[in-house]
């Protein structure tokens, strides 16, 4: 069969929905949010709308209503299948009907299905969810509203032969068809410091003298074509808490929601290693598909994702102790590595991984990150070199479940750490990697830098071990505790570890106490955080703490996927519909019975389109059941981004194509006529039927300037030490011959100075930037009290006054 795709004209067809508004209710490092979708149907005959759209995997959806002619239906729980029959049956029946379901194949896509909205009928979707508040490293508590839903590739033999994903059709950007508007109220004991956004905020409205409580609303006019983000700073933030639940009035006793349920926030606090480890092996795996050609914002002008990579993977190969093993891989519809095996870390592998990583592009097609992770894992490890994965991607992966599976299953002898950049990266990939391994995500969107969080995980990379994690509960006589959510598997210094747990049995007398302690070993040494509690639980008619441990249990009993027994995803919907989280086995449906009379006449169809991230010139693969979408081969990499339109093909399958403009860097333009390959060959062409804009167009090519502090780092030694050349002291802005002369007296070495001089340099101009280069500068301060002896003091004197900088003896354990 003949894929009928080409790149269309926008479609021009009414769309059901318009407008979403958002509400949102952060309480310390929790946000309750309730979306409502207001759909209105202005054709003339009845309307099937299906919005598909990206909600964080950790999100515990647990409401959906409907409003129509003022009368509100709550929706019910079912199993998915039953769901799903109900919804079909009230259509046939000519009913209206509101179907939300989470995407089989990924946790972070859900849809929402409107049915037989008859002609000129408004109607109202509530959908609520709760999620846990990620803290970044500047102590920001980040709240993101997702909005970007990219096409994500499958990979030929997937379990899942298509994504849902690609069948979304693509609105332009600054002309969605809905309108947007977002409200937030905070709440925090330690009061508010500021609220920042990547959009346009009204004022923060303080609601009390003690700044404990705020309000907040995006400014008027805003778009939905971007993640969302709020960036909330409280006075103080790692602070250990319990929070404990009251049970659900009138569910069964010793079910999910008929005890009281408990959150526990630990800040572990483990102590700075006095020196750097010297051992093991670091695999760094770099997505190379056409997608990583595209800005890791929303803004053209922004960096490049691959050259933001390209950047961050310098820094991480001098950041590396002496004496590890590495490899880097690369990965698109193919695989490569530098090097056959792990290579020992040598000035001389060193340097051919830098020049490989200089010549590095976008360049290999799809986005099949299974097979390099398989190649991987069946190498055998090194011994006494504990394996670590640092993997990069835009995270337009179909096939989420197998590669989460495959991480999972080798995770004793490995720990990855993930790394989603850009709008749209799938937070169920990330997030469901690094928690299968026992590592850490992060994601890079907007002013993000990747190289200080890459960096930042590096650093936890390189933490000694914590063994024998335990947490030993202290209740009142008869009251136990049960976990929901998997007790700590691994602690790292300064981030938040969180537990939940039922407490079943007798309830105690109002004001008794608990306490709850976590243990761990660290280089032989116990540690102990303790945290008391009182027994007295908070009536949260949102049983918000129940939603969220209910979430972790269903991220724990659901973790087998497809591959789960009868008795497992039996336990996952009795869990599901306990709670009312939605689950992969699980949905919402709601039928409105009370027509005057059952609708007449066929439906039409109506997919709500979503906007895309700037993405590179694609060709479509096509598949006897529909068509998916794949990046461009390599000599056509440097092509264009699309400007996007909403398009619909001609046909049934009514799927988004995109038009294409070129990006602002790139002086080569992409050829109108674009070829379209499938199984059985060439099956002809498609032209676009836009003009891509001239201004945009006509750019011309501006080659990037390679910033001073990535020359200086470039010119580091595997040891720490920088030699004293032409290129060094081009970086620190002084001739060489100036340099020499002013050398310390004699005796002292040139490496020496040079080192010396680099670090003065680094504290003196790049302090903003010490979350990057504060491990190379480890290892270069290392190497100096090795070789330095009494020249350092003199050194530093020397370099501060060439160098015009003011570095204090601390910094070189003086």
């Amino acid at each position: 069969m003949t894929c009928p795709c080409g790149l269309l004209t926008s479609s021009k067809k009414p769309v059901p929905l318009k407008s979403i508004s958002v509400a949102v209710a952060v309480r310390g490092f929790v946000a309750d949010v309730t979306a409502t979708l207001r759909y209105k149907n202005e054709e003339q005959s009845p309307v099937e709308s299906v919005f598909v759209f990206p909600v964080d995997e950790d999100s515990a959806v647990y409401g959906f209503q409907a409003e129509v002619d003022g009368k509100t239906i709550v929706a019910e729980m079912k199993e998915k299948q039953q769901a799903q029959m109900s919804y079909e049956d009230a259509l046939a029946h000519g009913q209206e009907a509101f179907l939300l379901e989470q995407d089989p194949s990924s946790g972070d896509i859900f849809s929402c299905s409107v049915g037989h909205l008859p002609p000129g009928q408004e109607a109202k979707l509530s959908m609520s969810y709760v999620k846990e508040l990620p803290l970044e490293a500047d102590g920001a508590v980040r709240f993101v509203l997702p909005a970007v839903l990219n096409p994500r590739y499958v990979p030929a033999g997937a379990a899942e032969a298509s994504s849902v994903t690609s069948r979304v059709p693509r609105a332009a950007r600054g002309e969605p068809p809905y309108t947007l508007s977002v409200s937030a109220n905070i709440h925090s004991p330690y009061g508010i410091e500021k609220v920042q956004s990547n959009c346009t905020l009204g004022p923060l409205e303080y609601l009390g003298p003690d700044r404990t409580a705020a309000q907040v609303s995006l400014a008027e006019g805003q778009q939905f074509e971007r993640d969302v983000e709020l960036l909330v700073y409280y006075k103080q933030v790692n602070t250990p808490s319990v929070c404990v639940e009251a049970a659900q009035p009138g569910a069964q006793p010793g079910s999910l929601m008929g005890e009281a349920a408990v959150m526990v926030s630990f800040y572990p606090s483990i102590p700075d290693p006095k020196e750097q480890a010297s051992t093991g092996e670091f695999i760094f795996v770099l997505d190379r598909s056409g997608s990583m050609s595209c800005p890791v914002s929303g803004d053209l002008r922004s960096q490049m994702r691959i050259d933001s990579a390209k950047e961050t993977l310098l820094l991480l190969l001098k950041s590396l102790p002496l004496g590890c093993f590495f490899n880097v891989y690369g990965f698109g519809s193919t695989f490569d590595s530098f090097f056959p095996d792990s290579v020992e870390y040598t000035q001389q592998s060193m340097e051919e991984a830098v020049q490989r990583v200089k010549a590095l592009q976008a360049d290999l097609g799809g986005t099949e990150i299974l097979a390099p992770l398989k190649s991987i894992f069946s190498k055998a490890c090194k011994p006494d070199h504990p394996r670590q994965l640092f993997v990069f991607t835009d995270g337009e992966v179909g096939n989420t479940e197998e590669v989460i599976a495959e991480v999972r299953s080798h995770s004793p002898t490995h720990r990855c750490f993930s790394f989603g950049i850009g709008e749209g990266a799938s937070t169920a990939l990330i997030k469901g990697v690094a928690r299968a391994a026992r590592g850490s995500a992060e994601f890079i969107t907007g002013s993000d830098r990747m190289q200080s969080k890459a960096l930042q995980s590096l650093k936890r990379s390189l933490q000694p071990a914590v063994q024998n994690i335990s947490l030993i509960w202290t209740l009142p006589p008869g009251l136990e505790p049960v976990l929901l959510s998997p007790a700590p598997s691994v602690i790292f210094g300064g981030q938040r570890s969180i537990v939940y747990a039922q407490l079943t049995g007798k309830q105690p007398p109002s004001g008794s106490t608990g306490s709850v302690c976590l243990r761990f070993r660290l280089r032989g040494e116990a540690f102990e955080n303790t945290l008391p509690f009182v027994l007295q639980p908070d009536l949260d008619a949102k049983l918000t703490v129940h939603r969220l441990a209910a979430k972790a249990r269903l991220q724990t009993l659901d973790a087998a996927g497809r591959r789960a027994s009868d008795e497992e995803k039996a336990k996952v919907v009795a869990v599901s519909i306990q709670s009312g989280v939605v689950s992969s086995l699980t949905a919402y449906v709601a039928i409105h019975k009370e027509l005057g009379r059952p609708l007449q006449g066929p439906t039409v169809r109506r997919d709500v389109p979503l906007t895309a991230a700037p993405s590179p010139a694609m060709i479509v693969n096509n598949r006897t059941d529909g068509c998916s979408y794949r990046s461009s081969p390599r000599r056509a990499r440097r092509a264009a981004y699309f400007c996007s339109e909403v398009f619909d093909f001609e046909d049934e399958l009514d799927s988004p194509v995109m038009r294409y403009c070129q990006p602002l860097r790139s002086g080569i333009g992409i050829p109108r006529k674009l070829f379209m390959r499938h199984q059985g060959g060439y099956s002809g062409n498609f032209e676009s039927k836009h003009e891509c804009d001239k201004s945009i167009r006509d750019q011309p090519i501006q080659a990037a300037e390679e910033a001073p502090l990535l020359r200086l780092v470039s010119l580091q030694k595997v040891d720490g030490s920088w030699a004293l050349d032409e290129a060094l002291a081009s970086v620190l802005g002084v001739q060489k011959q100036e340099a020499v002369a002013s050398l310390p007296g004699q005796g002292v070495d040139t490496t020496v100075w040079a080192t010396v001089l680099a670090v003065v340099w680094l504290h003196s101009t790049s302090g903003d930037q010490k979350d990057e280069w504060e491990l190379l500068e480890g290892k270069a301060v290392a190497w100096l009290r090795a070789r330095a002896g009494v020249h350092l003091v003199k050194c530093l004197q020397a370099a501060n006054t060439l160098l015009k900088a003011s570095v204090a003896p601390a910094v070189f354990g003086l």
